[in-house]
């Protein structure tokens, strides 16, 4: 039995958001002592050039995790081959009220709707500043609850200019559930002229810089054939680097009749992992055979990790399988996607 399956039973006493500080607080400690490495374990070496970056291993820290980017150096201990934080917003803003983090244990999964809670970019930028990571960084940016959606590019634009010198690629979010009328900008008029603006100013950030930044789209999991259609075409038009699939899920047919199951937010964990699969399995059918998907959903172990290699994505990344299976998890998915891409690069 590992360490964080004895500490576990004690963090489940919280309340999920109290957990979700403590370890938050319990990692940055454990890292500074060293404990963190000794738990777990060595990082896995199985590089991958995606993007134009080079990753550790293909293994990597979702967004929502650090919301703040103020535990960037803890997450890396853990043996992430990259690392994403954010959701960031131009201006702090405390979210949604309390309590708006609920665990389903019976499932493996998590329902929140924390609302892109934040201490606003300049904070953000000043915590990750601090950081000495030398890794693949992603830095995830939304916009403002108070910004009318008709704005919401504004505040896009004036995140990817401030965060842009500092990440190693850049992620739009416009698929989380918990910020009103946010996964409208999914639509293709709402998203052409979304990504257009992106593009020029990354382009322009590029010749400033002297820096080309990756920029990455993440989606929901909630569309059908014809919106994925509408999306993948929108990410080549535009030239966009990669796509994240999936964020959560607004559907509950998976939890129904559980406690918890019909707050609002977004559903995460075991439940939206073959609803993730089916997006990439569908982007990877109309997207270019290199272009990046970073699978992400309901990684529960290893062959999870595998099926979402299989399905199409490119690297994976973790949120709520930490919470039910800590730091292990990490090293187990990265040594499976290790064996996979040895498995697949020999001859026949």
């Amino acid at each position: 039995m590992s360490l964080y399956h004895l500490a576990r039973p004690l963090l489940f006493c919280l309340d999920p958001e109290s957990a979700h500080d403590a370890t938050l607080a319990g990692i940055d400690l454990a890292a500074l002592s060293g404990a963190l490495r000794l738990v777990a374990g060595p990082v896995v070496d199985d590089p991958v050039e995606v993007m134009g970056l080079r990753f550790r291993n293909r293994v990597g820290l979702a967004a929502g995790l650090d919301k703040n980017g103020a535990h960037v150096d803890a997450f890396a201990t853990m043996g992430f081959g990259f690392v994403e934080v954010g959701t960031v917003t131009p201006k702090a803003q405390p979210g949604n009220p309390r309590p708006r983090m609920f665990r389903i244990p019976q499932r493996n999964a998590l329902i929140n709707r924390m609302g892109f809670n934040n201490d606003g970019v300049d904070a953000f930028l000043r915590n990750v500043g601090r950081a000495k990571y030398d890794g693949v960084l992603g830095l995830n940016i939304g916009k403002n609850a108070a910004t009318p959606i008709e704005h919401a590019l504004d505040d896009y634009l004036l995140c990817l200019e401030l965060v842009y010198p500092r990440a190693g690629y850049v992620t739009v979010n416009v698929s989380s559930p918990n910020t009103k009328n946010l996964r409208q900008l999914q639509g293709a008029d709402e998203l052409d002229r979304m990504l257009s603006a992106l593009r020029a100013r990354q382009l322009e950030l590029a010749d400033r810089h002297g820096r080309y930044v990756p920029m990455a789209l993440k989606i929901a999991p909630d569309l059908d054939d014809d919106q994925v259609a509408v999306i993948a075409d929108a990410l080549t038009r535009h030239g966009i680097d990669a796509v994240i699939a999936t964020n959560t899920t607004v559907a509950r047919d998976a939890v129904a009749g559980l406690p918890h199951a019909d707050e609002a937010g977004g559903l995460s964990g075991a439940p939206v992992f073959e609803k993730s699969n089916a997006v990439i399995r569908a982007l990877r059918a109309r997207l270019p055979a290199a272009f990046p998907i970073i699978g992400v959903g309901g990684v529960m172990s290893g062959a999870d990790a595998r099926a979402k290699i299989d399905a199409g994505a490119t690297l994976v990344q973790l949120y709520t399988g930490l919470i039910y299976r800590g730091p292990a998890l990490v090293r187990e998915c990265a040594l499976a996607l290790a064996a996979q891409a040895r498995t697949a690069a020999t001859p026949r």
